[in-house]
C-alpha cells in the first residue's frame, strides 16, 4: 500500500532537502516529480505553489553543491547549502498546517479520531483548521473568501456522547468589531443543516463576542411510518389534496421553507387553470390539520395559491396598540395601521386619497370578534390624523371612544339624525364647492355607523329613510372630503337593507375588513360574494386558539383579579381578513388594546367646520328627508333648510298632548303643576298603546317618548309592564302592539 496523498505532500519536502547532497543536478528532476505527484493528488493551490518554491530552493541548492565538489572546494561549503533547502522544508510544513487540503476534511473525520502528542485531540484539530481555512484565517488566499477575517473561534470544547458530536466555542473578534457569522454560513462550513446550529442571541452578549453550539452528528430518528405512507408535505398534497376529491383538485404543492411537518411555506399550482375558490376546512382535513393553523395566500397568478401551515398562528400573541402609536396616523398616502398580517407585514388600510378625498370602509363581525376594538382603533387614528367624525351608534354606550367625535348619534333615533346631519353637510359641501375658487380647507370627515343594520334593515322604523341617505353617501361623498366607515354584524345582504349600490360603492371606495360572523352567516359565496374575498368563511374563524379549551379547565380558586385584563391568547378577537383596494383579502389581525384608545388621544375632538348644516344641526336631525313612502329625498341644500326650518315652526308647545277619547284625571298636583306620580304612570299607558296602534312599525323607546313629548325615562318603565300584560311586544328593542 503506497503512501496517502496527505502524507505524500508532508514528505516529499524533506526528501528534497537531502537530494542536494547525494543528486546534484538530478535534484531538478527530483523537484519536478515531487511537484507532477503534488498536482496529480489534487493538492490545494497554496499547498502546490508552497511545495513547487520548496522544490526550485532544493534545486537550486544541489546545483550549487554539485559545481563545489567538483571544483575540489571544501566538501563542508557543499555540505552547508542543504541548509537553505531545510529551511525550504521547514517553510512548506509550517504553510501546510495552515492550508490543511479540504478534500481531505469530511464529516466523518470530524467525528473519529485520536488525541495527539500536541494535547488536542484530531477532532479539535480539524475543527480548528476548517474554522481557520474559510471562517477567520488569518489569511486570504487566491480562491478562498474568508466569511469574516479574525473571527476567531476561543475556547474549544468537545462534546461526545454516543451518536452525539458536538463542539462549543466563543466567536472572538477584537475590540470595537461586531460578530456577523451566521449560522447559514457555519452550517455550509461544516456540511450538515442549519437546524444544527445554535448562536446565542447578540442582544445578551457583547458585540465582539458570541457563544455557538454545533451538532457535527446527531442521533438519527426513527419515525414509525408504515410503509409506502406519504410522509413528506408534497407527498401529503399529492396524496390528499390535489387528488380529484381533494380540496385544490389537479394542483402541486412546492415547499419554499420547511421546518418540520407542522411549520412550512409553499405555492399551490395548477397547470395553465385557475385554482378558484379554496374551502380552507376541507384543506384542514386534507392534511389532518386543525383550520386555524393554515393560512392562505391568494397571489398575482389565479393558476396559484400561497400555503402556510403553523404549528402555533403567528398572529396569537398579537400586536400592542401601545407599541405602533407613530404608526396610527396618516401616511403620506392616507394609510394608516390597521394591525399585524399574518407573515408579519403591519397591516394598513386607506382612510383618505391625496389628491381626491375621503376613504370608505366596510367592516363585518360578530359579538366578541373585535370589532368594536377596531372602531376605537379608527377613532382614534382619525383624531391623530386631524379628521372630523359624525359618530351614529343605534345601540347606545357601545363604542368607548365615542367621546372623540365631533357629533354623537347614541341611540336609534339619535343616530338618524347623525345620518341626516352627514347627509346635509355633503349637500353643503356640494354647494360651496361649486366654486372653482373656493380652497378645499375643510377638515375630512369619516362618517361612522355601528350597527348599521339596525337602520338599514327591512325591520328598521328608518330602513328607507336610511338606506337612501347611505346610497346617496356612498355614491357622492368621497370627493367633498367625507368617507363613510359602516359595520355590520353578518356580511348579508339584508344587513345593507338589501342594497347592491351600498355594498358595491363601500368596497370600491376603500378597503373591507371582515371578522368572525355566527355560524352559517358568514359565507362570502354566492348572494355574498366580495370580490377578492371568494370563498371565505367567516364563521369557519374559530373562537379560541387550539388549547384554550384545556386552559379554562385549570382553575384558579384564589377569587375575581378585579385588575387581570385579557391577553391576545385568551381569544381571537381581531383575527381576520383584510381587503384594500386593488388585491386580495389576507389574514390579518387588528391591534390588541393593552391601553384604551381613547385614554391616547389627548385634546379636543376634531371640528367640523362653520356652515349653515352644522349651525342648523339640532333641526336637521329631526327632519325626515323622505316621504312617507320613503321616495323623494331631499336633493339641495335650500329645500334641506326650508324643511328643517319648517318642521321647528310646527312644534307645539312642549306640553303633553293627550289623545281624543282621553281625559286626565284631576288629581292633587305635585309641586310645578305635574299629576300625581301613580294618576300619571297610568294615564300614559293608554297613550303609548294608542301610538303603537295607530303606527304600524315598531317603534324604540326613545322614538315613542319623543312622539309622546315625555322622558324615555318615563316610557320605559310603563312599556315593561303593558309587556307583562301581554298588550306589547319587544323585539331587539323594537316596540310594537301586540
Amino acid at each position: 500500500m503506497g503512501p496517502t496523498r496527505v502524507q505524500f505532500v508532508q514528505y516529499a519536502p524533506a526528501a528534497l532537502a537531502v537530494v542536494p547532497l547525494v543528486a546534484g543536478p538530478w535534484s531538478a528532476l527530483a523537484a519536478a516529480a515531487a511537484g507532477a505527484g503534488a498536482w496529480a493528488v489534487g493538492a490545494s493551490a497554496p499547498v502546490l505553489r508552497s511545495l513547487i518554491a520548496c522544490g526550485l530552493t532544493t534545486t537550486g541548492c544541489g546545483i550549487a553543491a554539485s559545481e563545489v565538489l567538483a571544483a575540489g572546494v571544501n566538501p563542508l561549503i557543499a555540505l552547508g547549502l542543504a541548509v537553505p533547502a531545510g529551511a525550504a522544508a521547514l517553510a512548506h510544513h509550517r504553510n501546510l498546517a495552515s492550508h490543511m487540503p479540504a478534500a481531505e476534511l469530511t464529516p466523518a473525520t470530524l467525528t473519529t479520531g485520536a488525541g495527539t502528542a500536541t494535547g488536542q485531540t484530531s477532532q479539535a484539530q480539524l475543527i480548528t483548521a476548517w474554522w481557520r481555512e474559510y471562517i477567520s484565517g488569518p489569511t486570504q488566499t487566491e480562491g478562498r473568501v474568508l466569511i469574516q477575517a479574525g473571527a476567531s473561534l476561543e475556547h474549544l470544547g468537545l462534546e461526545i456522547d454516543g451518536e452525539r458530536v458536538a463542539f462549543t466555542g466563543i466567536i472572538t473578534l477584537p475590540q470595537g468589531q461586531q460578530v456577523r457569522v451566521k449560522a447559514a454560513d457555519i452550517a455550509s462550513v461544516y456540511q450538515i443543516p442549519v437546524s444544527q446550529i445554535e448562536l446565542g442571541d447578540p442582544k445578551h452578549y457583547a458585540p465582539n463576542a458570541l457563544p455557538v453550539t454545533v451538532h457535527l452528528k446527531v442521533p438519527a430518528a426513527q419515525p414509525q411510518i408504515a410503509a409506502g405512507a406519504p410522509t413528506t408535505p408534497e407527498e401529503l398534497w399529492a396524496a390528499y389534496v390535489g387528488v380529484p376529491e381533494g380540496a385544490m383538485p389537479g394542483t402541486f404543492l412546492t415547499v419554499t421553507r420547511y421546518d418540520g411537518p407542522l411549520d412550512w411555506e409553499g405555492i399551490a399550482t395548477r397547470d395553465r387553470r385557475a385554482i378558484g375558490t379554496v374551502n380552507l376546512q376541507d384543506l384542514a382535513g386534507n392534511l389532518d390539520l386543525e383550520t386555524i393553523q393554515i393560512a392562505l395566500a391568494p397571489g398575482d397568478k389565479p393558476s396559484q395559491m400561497g400555503i402556510r401551515v403553523m404549528r402555533e398562528h403567528a398572529l396569537m400573541h398579537g400586536t400592542m396598540l401601545s407599541s405602533v402609536l407613530d404608526e396610527l396616523s396618516m401616511d403620506s398616502r392616507g394609510y394608516v395601521r390597521a394591525g399585524t398580517y399574518v407573515d408579519g407585514r403591519a397591516a394598513l388600510l386607506p382612510l383618505a386619497q391625496p389628491g381626491s378625498g375621503a376613504r370608505h370602509l366596510y367592516l363585518v363581525g360578530g359579538s366578541r370578534s373585535g370589532k368594536s376594538g377596531l372602531l376605537e382603533q379608527v377613532l382614534l387614528s382619525a383624531h391623530r390624523s386631524g379628521i372630523a367624525v359624525i359618530l351614529a351608534s343605534p345601540q347606545a354606550g357601545t363604542i368607548a371612544g365615542a367621546s372623540l367625535s365631533a357629533y354623537l348619534g347614541d341611540g336609534l333615533d339619535e343616530a338618524m339624525g347623525a345620518l341626516r346631519l352627514a347627509y346635509a353637510l355633503m349637500l353643503d359641501r356640494e354647494a360651496r364647492y361649486r366654486s372653482p375658487a373656493f380652497p378645499f380647507t375643510d377638515p375630512l370627515v369619516l362618517v361612522v355607523i355601528d350597527e348599521a343594520h339596525m337602520l338599514l334593515s327591512a325591520s328598521s322604523p328608518y330602513h328607507a329613510e336610511a338606506k337612501a341617505i347611505v346610497e346617496q353617501l356612498t355614491r357622492r361623498s368621497l370627493k367633498r372630503g367625507i368617507g363613510v366607515v359602516l359595520a355590520t354584524q353578518t356580511p348579508l345582504a339584508e344587513d345593507l337593507g338589501n342594497s347592491t349600490v351600498i355594498r358595491s360603492q363601500l368596497l370600491i371606495g376603500g378597503g373591507a375588513v371582515f371578522l368572525r360572523c355566527a355560524k352559517g352567516q358568514g359565507s362570502l359565496v354566492g348572494a355574498n360574494a366580495v370580490e377578492g374575498a371568494e370563498g371565505i368563511d367567516l364563521s369557519m374563524i374559530p373562537s379560541q386558539w387550539p388549547g384554550q379549551y384545556a386552559k379554562v379547565a385549570d382553575r384558579d380558586m384564589s377569587g375575581l383579579a378585579t385588575e387581570a385584563a385579557a391577553a391576545p391568547e385568551d381569544g381571537t378577537f381581531g383575527l381576520g381578513y383584510l381587503l384594500t383596494p386593488g388585491s386580495q383579502a389576507v389574514q390579518f389581525r387588528s391591534l390588541h388594546l393593552d391601553v384604551p384608545p381613547v385614554a391616547l388621544a389627548g385634546g379636543e375632538p376634531v371640528g367640523i367646520e362653520d356652515c349653515d348644516a352644522w349651525r342648523e344641526r339640532d333641526a336637521i336631525a329631526q327632519t325626515p328627508m323622505v316621504d312617507k313612502r320613503g321616495k323623494n329625498l331631499i336633493g339641495s341644500l335650500a329645500d334641506l333648510l326650508a324643511a328643517a326650518e319648517g318642521a321647528l315652526s310646527a312644534q307645539e308647545p312642549a306640553a303633553h298632548h293627550i289623545p281624543a277619547g282621553l281625559h286626565a284625571v284631576p288629581g292633587p298636583a305635585r309641586p310645578g303643576g305635574a299629576l300625581a306620580a301613580s294618576e300619571g304612570q297610568e294615564l300614559i299607558k293608554p297613550r303609548i298603546l294608542e301610538l303603537l296602534q295607530e303606527h304600524s312599525i315598531p317603534m324604540t323607546a326613545e322614538t315613542i317618548a319623543r312622539k309622546l313629548e315625555t322622558s324615555a325615562k318615563n316610557i320605559k318603565p310603563r312599556l315593561s309592564e303593558l309587556k307583562k300584560r301581554g298588550e306589547v311586544t319587544n323585539e331587539n328593542g323594537l316596540w310594537r302592539a301586540a
